[in-house]
């Protein structure tokens, strides 16, 4: 009679724990394919994005570049600040251009777009900017 009792509650211990195993298995991996992290469509984007007007300055080595940017938000919300704080952007752009020399432009773009968000992200209250991304470029 004791060992008929020790089998019923291996065997009970051993469907609960397959019970939970399966739960956690369709919790994880079946409920999380819904939404594939954090990541925005590029509906998404598109709608979050602020496209910058053409900027013409000059570079610390006297060359001239006219550049523009499209600037990725996280929401509807900072997109419309930054379209207000597009002076701020400007005045951003001016003093980091103010610094570089033609020579930069073909190895370090990618730096000044993170300069860019990082200093933009600094200043923002609604949301942040996500990515900058560089849309036209001219050196002259």
């Amino acid at each position: 009679m004791g060992s008929g009792l020790v089998k019923t509650m291996v065997t009970s211990l051993v469907i609960l724990l397959l019970g939970g195993v399966i739960a956690l298995v369709v919790v994880l991996y079946v409920s999380g394919d819904d939404k594939n992290g954090d990541a925005q469509s590029i509906d998404e984007i598109v709608e979050h994005s602020y496209q910058t007007s053409e900027i013409t300055t000059d570079l610390e080595d006297g060359s001239f570049v006219r550049i523009q940017f499209q600037v990725v938000t996280d929401s509807k919300d900072a997109k419309e600040e930054i379209a207000k704080r597009e002076f701020q952007l400007k005045n951003i752009l001016i003093k980091e251009l103010s610094k570089m020399h033609a020579e930069d432009f073909k190895s370090g773009l990618g730096n000044l777009e993170d300069v860019v968000q990082l200093k933009l992200n600094e200043l923002m209250i609604d949301g942040k900017i996500t990515d900058v991304y560089t849309i036209s470029k001219i050196l002259q």
